[in-house]
């Protein structure tokens, strides 16, 4: 290989945190032309990891990683989210969560690429494209090792639990996971619920959240928050919660705190 080559290799590989995964379309939009990018990985530079995508050779990578690549070199809204989220940030400790499996969430129109969904993160993912929260708001940023990534913040996470919910996601557990979030700022919880498409999620975060006598409810101005119109049943033969027209696991309407 040329010094000329050998140095830009070593410009790229300089400029991007280890650990992550190389967008062959970025690389390319960086001059790194996919005639060039074939050199690197015979010359044992880069390693494919599927079609599309390449890491530094014999690197370590983890999902998270490729979440990288995608919100900063493919402009994507693809996070970590629900109850993953809730995990990386410290508020499920007490609950068994499972580490084999990821959950991230993106716009409707946001799909995973194939070289993520096929390749080897020793743990399972679940991927929902869904955009009844805006992409923009409610998320934070979380610092693995040496690069950081969006994720969903406890609001956001809590909702989008919701939004799974019951199909994907216990009930039960939604509860548990909100009683634990005593410290939300009432002005972002204010924003998401303003911003939210889904009167379920929106109906049963408010339920929740005022079961869990939090102090951050009081605060909270529903008068400006869609609720529909209606009754919604969420679970057959539940219990019925007039005040927010949902049905609910009875064990939770029983058992929890009462409003």
């Amino acid at each position: 290989m040329s010094a000329d080559v050998g140095s830009k290799i070593n410009k790229l590989l300089g400029s991007q945190p280890q650990g992550t995964v190389l967008l062959s379309s970025w690389l390319a939009d960086q001059g790194y032309s996919y005639d060039l990018q074939q050199r690197y990985k015979k010359s044992n530079w880069l390693q494919s990891i599927g079609v599309g995508a390449v890491m530094r050779t014999n690197d370590k990578v983890g999902y998270e990683g490729a979440v990288y690549a995608l919100q900063t070199q493919g402009n994507l809204s693809i996070h970590p989210g629900g109850r993953t989220a809730l995990s990386i940030l410290g508020k499920a400790h007490y609950l068994e969560l499972n580490k084999s499996r990821v959950v991230l969430f993106g716009g409707s129109k946001e799909k995973l690429p194939a070289w993520f969904k096929k390749y080897n993160w020793g743990m399972k993912l679940n991927y929902h494209a869904t955009t009844f929260l805006p992409k923009d708001i409610g998320l934070t940023e979380w610092e693995v090792k040496n690069f950081s990534i969006k994720v969903s913040g406890a609001a956001r996470a809590l909702m989008e639990c919701l939004y799974l919910a019951p199909q994907y996601q216990d009930l039960m557990e939604c509860f548990e996971l909100m009683e634990g979030l005593n410290n939300l700022p009432p002005k972002q919880v204010q924003m998401l619920l303003e911003k939210c498409e889904s009167v379920k999620v929106k109906r049963l975060f408010l339920y929740m959240a005022e079961k869990a006598k939090h102090s951050w409810f009081n605060y909270l101005d529903t008068e400006k928050i869609d609720l529909g119109r209606g009754k919604r049943s969420v679970v057959k033969n539940g219990a019925l919660v007039e005040k927010y027209g949902i049905t609910v696991p009875k064990e939770l309407e029983v058992n929890g705190k009462n409003i």
